[in-house]
């Protein structure tokens, strides 16, 4: 079981899509939000997935595939 620790930033045409929702039913991901700032215009999500190696890359190309920018997150998670 492997873990990650991502940043998602969303454009206007993404930010009202349920992508996180997605991401954790069409894969073997255990998802959990750890801040976010949603805006009507943008937003980002620091997100902890949890899964097997493979269904995290899956998982973070499918994101990607949506026009989520995906960025490694780091500090300002409360632990």
């Amino acid at each position: 079981m492997g873990r990650r620790r991502l940043k998602l930033i969303f454009g206007p045409a993404m930010v009202k899509e349920p992508v996180i929702y997605q991401l954790g039913k069409q894969f073997a991901l255990v998802t959990n939000i750890r801040r976010a700032d949603v805006t009507r215009d943008q937003g980002w999500v620091l997100l902890e997935i949890t899964g097997e190696p493979e269904e995290l890359d899956r998982g973070v190309a499918y994101l990607e595939s949506r026009g989520v920018k995906v960025e490694p997150a780091e500090g300002d998670l409360v632990e």
